[in-house]
């Protein structure tokens, strides 16, 4: 995949992943459950709703990890190698993906371990 092309999904990215974390970390936000109009009335929703809510910021903040990795292999010219074996990552994977560090095969064997 051409650097322009890439810089591109990756800045997609970075937009979706801060626009988000910073909708749900503001006051009033998808985890702020303090804005509510009505009580909730049962504290188990309560928790959950505010369980649910950090387990979304920490994901988005594993994806933030991910693409600043991504960005730093793209100024390495190393961004659509496998970072395992250093095979290529296929472009439709890289737009579809933008953050994949390895092959499908690869990522597949990681996940399982």
């Amino acid at each position: 995949m051409d650097s322009a092309r890439a810089r591109e999904l990756l800045g997609r990215e970075r937009q979706r992943i801060e626009h988000a974390l910073a909708e749900r970390r503001e006051p009033g936000g998808a985890s702020d459950l303090s804005s509510r109009d009505e009580p909730l009335g049962d504290e188990a929703a309560d928790l959950q709703a505010r369980e649910l809510a950090e387990g979304m910021v920490e994901q988005l903040e594993v994806e933030l990890e991910a693409l600043e990795r991504a960005e730093a292999r793209l100024e390495a010219g190393t961004y659509g190698t496998s970072v395992e074996s250093g095979e290529s990552i296929p472009d439709d994977r890289l737009g579809a993906y933008p953050l994949a560090e390895r092959t499908i095969e690869e990522e597949e064997r990681f996940e399982r371990r």
